[in-house]
C-alpha cells in the first residue's frame, strides 16, 4: 500500500522538478539545431562573418593557408574559430573561441572585431600581428583570456584592457608595446599577467599587491622605483612572480615573508642590495629562489635553506659573506662569485673589500633607499 501510495502521488516539489525538466525538453526541442545556424539564419553568426572576413581581408601572409577555409556563411566550420550557445539563449550559436596560435599569420586586426561580442577566448599568440589593438576591443564585454603575446604589436599599453569587466587571462609578452603601466591594470580581478619582453617602463605602483594575480611576470621591461611593501597583500593568491632583468633598484621589503603561497621569487639581474630579509623563512611553499646578479650582501639566512620545498636556490654574482652548511645541501645552489671564504669560484679580494668600504645601504619602510639619518 505504501509503494502503490508512493508512485501515484509525488510530492510537490518532484512534480515540480518534472514539470521543469519538460519545459526545458520542450523548449530544446524548439531550438534549431546548431549545424544548420550559419550567418545566413542567425544574426549573430552574421556579425561574427563580418568581423572574421575583415580580419581575412587583413591577412597579408598566411603560409600555413589557416584562413583559406575561411568562406561561405557557415562561420562555425572556419578553422580556429569555435562555437557555444549563447550565455543568454541557449537556442543560439555564437562565436565563442578564437583560437590561431603559432599560425605565422602576418595581419593586421580590425576595428569590425568588436562585433564578437559573445567571444570568450581570443588566443592569437605566435603570429606577425603588427599594429595596435583595435579600440572596439572594450566591446567584448565577455573576453575572459586574452592572449596576443609573441607578435609585432606596438604602441603604449592597449588601456582597452581596463574596460574588459570579464577578463582573467591577460598575455602580451614578447612584443613592441611601450610607455607607462597604468597603475590600474593591478587593481582588476585578473589571475594571469605576462607584461615581459616588451618596452614598458613605469614605476612599481604602490597598490601593487593590490592584484588578486597567481602569476605576475614583469622581466625584461623598465621598471623604477622599489618593491612596493604592498607585495605582502598578495599573500593568499600568489604563486609566481618574476621580475628579472627589469633595472629595479630597491631592496626587497620584509613583506615579501608574507607571501606564502609564492612557488616561485625571480628577481635576480636587477640592482637589488641590502641583504635577504629573514622573513623570506616564513615562504613555506618556495620552490625556487633567484637573487643573483644584484648587489645583495650579508649573510644567507639560515631559515631560507630550511624551507620545506626549496630546490633551486641562486645567488651567484652577489656580495654575499657567509651561507649555511644546509644551503650546500639543497638539490640545486649556486653560490658563485659572491664573497664566502673557502667556497670556489668567488669574487677577488679586491672586490670584496671595495664593496665593504662602500656607505652601507639602509631601507625604509617602503623598501626603498633610505637618505643618511631617514631610516
Amino acid at each position: 500500500m505504501t509503494t502503490a501510495a508512493t508512485t501515484t502521488t509525488l510530492p510537490a516539489a518532484a512534480a515540480l522538478l518534472l514539470l521543469l525538466l519538460s519545459a526545458a525538453a520542450q523548449l530544446c526541442s524548439a531550438c534549431p539545431p546548431a549545424a544548420s545556424q550559419t550567418a545566413e539564419n542567425n544574426p549573430r553568426l552574421q556579425r561574427a562573418y563580418v568581423a572574421l572576413q575583415a580580419l581575412r581581408r587583413r591577412v597579408t601572409d598566411d603560409p600555413k593557408n589557416l584562413t583559406g577555409g575561411w568562406c561561405g556563411p557557415d562561420v562555425c566550420r572556419y578553422f580556429g574559430v569555435y562555437c557555444a550557445a549563447a550565455p543568454d539563449d541557449p537556442c543560439a550559436a555564437t562565436v565563442a573561441g578564437i583560437d590561431l596560435n603559432h599560425g605565422d599569420l602576418a595581419a593586421t586586426l580590425p576595428d569590425e572585431l568588436g562585433l564578437l561580442t559573445d567571444l570568450a577566448v581570443l588566443h592569437l599568440n605566435s603570429n606577425r600581428f603588427s599594429g595596435a589593438l583595435p579600440d572596439t576591443l572594450p566591446k567584448l564585454s565577455l573576453l575572459h583570456e586574452l592572449d596576443v603575446s609573441n607578435n609585432r604589436l606596438a604602441g603604449g599599453f592597449p588601456d582597452h584592457i581596463l574596460c574588459l569587466p570579464n577578463v582573467k587571462y591577460v598575455d602580451l609578452r614578447f612584443n613592441n608595446f611601450c610607455g607607462e603601466v597604468p597603475p590600474a591594470i593591478f587593481d582588476k580581478k585578473i589571475d594571469a599577467l605576462f607584461l615581459n619582453d616588451n618596452h614598458f617602463d613605469f614605476e612599481l605602483p604602490a597598490n601593487l599587491g593590490n592584484s588578486p594575480a597567481s602569476v605576475i611576470v614583469l622581466a625584461n621591461i623598465k621598471l623604477r622605483g622599489c618593491i612596493p611593501s604592498s607585495v605582502g597583500r598578495m599573500a593568499a593568491t600568489l604563486n609566481e612572480l618574476v621580475v628579472l632583468n627589469s633595472g629595479v633598484r630597491s631592496c626587497i621589503p620584509p613583506e615579501i615573508g608574507h607571501l606564502g603561497e609564492l612557488t616561485v621569487l625571480d628577481v635576480s639581474n636587477n640592482q637589488l642590495q641590502g641583504t635577504l630579509p629573514e622573513s623570506m623563512a616564513w615562504m613555506r611553499s618556495l620552490e625556487q629562489l633567484d637573487v643573483a646578479r644584484n648587489e645583495l650582501a650579508g649573510h644567507i639566512p639560515e631559515g631560507i635553506c630550511a624551507l620545506p620545498r626549496l630546490r633551486n636556490f641562486t645567488y651567484s654574482y652577489n656580495y654575499f659573506c657567509g651561507e649555511p652548511e644546509r644551503c650546500l645541501r639543497l638539490r640545486r645552489v649556486d653560490d658563485r662569485q659572491n664573497c664566502i671564504a673557502g667556497r670556489p669560484d668567488q669574487r677577488p679580494a679586491d672586490q670584496c673589500l671595495a664593496f665593504l668600504h662602500r656607505p652601507p645601504v639602509h631601507c625604509d619602510a617602503h623598501g626603498c633607499f633610505a637618505p643618511p639619518g631617514h631610516y
